[in-house]
């Protein structure tokens, strides 16, 4: 009898260290979806789509994502993780509707597609992806954030009485559980608009809240696959499925590389006519799955990817009902919120893209070209905000380059 405790105890210590990756992966799934979500909704309608249209490109991402993330973790047995473009998201809320409309937008994705899966299939592709100066791919990502970060703020003269409470739940959970800051900064937005509503007895449809696919027939025009096509590509690479590989080895896993730009480009290609702009490796929730967080048997953390998978499938039957509520927010809402989501990024994009004090003009250059909301033809600031990066590049490094040796050589 009184040998009885110890079992006890070494059982319930056996459990904790085996729920440890399942929990490690519901986690990752819901601050995954819980802290960018509203970026993906705000891009969408950017491009086209309307409420129907961006509730089927949520759903569509997410299940994407889910799917994908259960097939490559449970074939590699690796943590790998998934998630949609959050940088692709924000790149479409920058970019404006194209030529020809919510489909052209939606020929543009399955374009984007297409690139990924071949990143996978063809090395020279990659390559030619490496070729591009990293700085000047993250000073064009900053660019396009800059306006969706400002925008908390800017709704601060419009609807303050609903950001306000917004953005100091954000900063409060930044200092105690910088994690969960957005997903706390959107619950306490979602209870100001259900405060809001309730108080204006509004109502909400039943039908509304159910998730549904809605098939677009993708159009392919010129400046939709110049404009969105190749920039989201480049974002999703550079700021997405780089980074995830660098989160994998960091904690001592090999990202299965092919796999994963195959299956991710199948997903964007299957998402596409759905409304689906892209999915690709995880970069920072990644690190929830491959970490001690998902226990110290390095040998099972691959359990907590796969588990993200399921955990994101649950996710996307409420992503109607998200869309519905947010769509009753005040204007300015969703974006204050997006805004918010992507602080993080524009920080560590205008960082890597100013890293170096000896090649800084070419990323200005294209920050503020990007930024500038310029159109040429049609096509939007990030692309030209690229070409000019690369232009300005090509005039000033070999000049910088040869001064170096001339100043070694005396």
């Amino acid at each position: 009898m009184s040998n009885s405790p110890a079992p006890s105890a070494a059982k319930a210590a056996r459990a904790r260290i085996e729920s440890r990756p399942v929990v490690a992966g519901i986690v990752t799934a819901l601050v995954g979806f819980t802290s960018s979500f509203a970026v993906v909704l705000a891009g969408l309608r950017a491009v086209g789509a309307d409420p129907a249209q961006a509730a089927s490109g949520l759903l569509a991402v997410t299940l994407a994502v889910g799917l994908g993330v259960l097939l490559l973790a449970s074939r590699s047995r690796v943590p790998v993780t998934l998630a949609w473009s959050t940088p692709g998201a924000a790149l479409l809320a920058a970019s404006g509707t194209p030529d020809g409309g919510w489909p052209a937008a939606v020929g543009a994705f399955l374009v984007a597609g297409v690139l990924l899966a071949l990143t996978g299939l063809v090395p020279a592709l990659g390559r030619l992806m490496a070729a591009i100066p990293p700085s000047l791919a993250q000073a064009m990502l900053a660019g396009v954030l800059l306006q969706l970060c400002l925008a908390p703020f800017k709704a601060l003269g419009t609807v303050p009485l609903f950001v306000a409470p917004v953005i100091l739940c954000w900063l409060v959970m930044m200092k105690f559980a910088p994690r969960w800051a957005v997903p706390g900064a959107l619950l306490v937005a979602l209870l100001a608009i259900g405060v809001s509503l309730a108080a204006e007895g509004t109502t909400i449809g039943a039908e509304t809240l159910m998730p549904a696919l809605l098939w677009t027939t993708p159009a392919f025009t010129l400046q939709a696959l110049v404009g969105i096509a190749v920039p989201l590509f480049v974002v999703t690479m550079a700021s997405q499925n780089v980074p995830g590989v660098a989160v994998l080895r960091s904690f001592g896993y090999e990202t299965p590389w092919r796999p994963a730009m195959l299956v991710t480009g199948a997903g964007t290609i299957l998402g596409a006519p759905f409304g689906g702009h892209a999915i690709n490796l995880a970069a920072l929730s990644a690190a929830l799955a491959a970490g001690e967080e998902a226990g110290a048997d390095r040998s099972r953390r691959w359990i907590a990817g796969f588990v993200s998978g399921p955990a994101y499938l649950v996710l996307a039957a409420f992503s109607a009902a998200l869309v519905t509520v947010v769509g009753a927010a005040p204007a300015g809402m969703l974006e204050a919120v997006a805004g918010l989501a992507l602080l993080g990024t524009l920080a560590s994009a205008v960082s890597a893209a100013l890293a170096d004090p000896e090649d800084r003009i070419a990323p200005a250059v294209t920050f503020l070209m990007a930024a500038s909301g310029l159109a040429f033809a049609g096509i939007g600031s990030a692309f030209w905000a690229l070409l000019a990066g690369l232009a300005v590049r090509a005039l000033l490094v070999p000049r910088r380059q040869r001064r170096v040796g001339e100043r070694a050589g005396t």
